[in-house]
């Protein structure tokens, strides 16, 4: 499993996409992080009680943070797209079902190869964060229930985003899917917000994030979202499971 995490994560930063995608991501994070900096200064300055004055860690972060669950719906479906239908198109796959890894193993391996890669953005936003403690008394709470929705969702994004691969030979059919599931996913709140009691509310991936982004770390959030990875990753087993019994 480790073995194809090492492989997934090898290609990536041998493909110009991956090294495009990161440049563009870290690009945008520094740049939001720059305008929040300045914009908090514009503002806080502005204010006249203490109660109007918003704390440096929430002002600057609900920014970056907000930027980075909307970009990653367009990133993640980019670099999930190529990890089985590209082995599908090639017709590898059969030799990756002949290794000596099951099947578990083999989407295991692909999901943390995409997962690592995509922490490596989730930490330079937390280090950046962090950069504020220099001339500021930050929340760092703040920034690790955000860093940690961060990750749970990037990384519920990557389940999903694998499954599709699984679907299909085409890597750009499967961007496509995955982009309008994850689409529907994130703005299901907006479609139910006249009906708090709906059920399809709880399937919305932003409404389980908004606590995380809040600074708060609720336990239904938590389970929702590994039950939401687990079942897309099961799924995927099953899809290439009854691919390797066809032959």
């Amino acid at each position: 499993m480790l073995n194809i995490a090492r492989k997934e994560l090898k290609s990536m930063f041998a493909s110009p996409m991956g090294w495009i995608i990161l440049a563009l991501l870290t690009f945008s994070f520094g740049t939001y992080y720059l305008n929040g900096v300045n914009n908090y200064f514009e503002v806080m300055s502005g204010s006249i009680r203490p109660a109007e004055r918003v704390g440096v860690t929430q002002f600057v972060g609900q920014t970056v943070y907000g930027l980075a669950s909307f970009i990653m719906l367009f990133a993640v479906p980019l670099l999930s797209m190529r990890l089985i239908s590209e082995e599908r198109r090639s017709q590898t796959l059969p030799f990756l079902f002949s290794a000596p890894l099951s099947i578990s193993e083999i989407v295991l391996g692909k999901f943390l190869g995409l997962v690592i890669f995509l922490s490596i953005l989730v930490v330079y936003i937390a280090v950046m964060l962090s950069t504020l403690n220099i001339w500021a008394d930050i929340d760092f709470g703040y920034i690790f229930a955000n860093s940690l929705g961060l990750l749970l969702l990037v990384s519920s994004f990557s389940a999903l985003g694998l499954y599709f691969s699984s679907l299909t030979a085409q890597p750009i059919v499967a961007g496509i899917l995955s982009f309008v599931a994850l689409f529907v996913l994130m703005i299901l709140d907006r479609f139910f917000a006249g009906d708090p009691t709906s059920t399809m509310l709880k399937f919305s991936l932003m409404r389980h994030f908004q606590s995380f982004a809040g600074g708060l770390m609720d336990t239904a959030d938590l389970a929702y979202f590994g039950l939401f990875i687990l079942t897309f990753l099961t799924l995927t087993i099953r899809r290439l499971d009854a691919d390797r019994l066809r032959g």
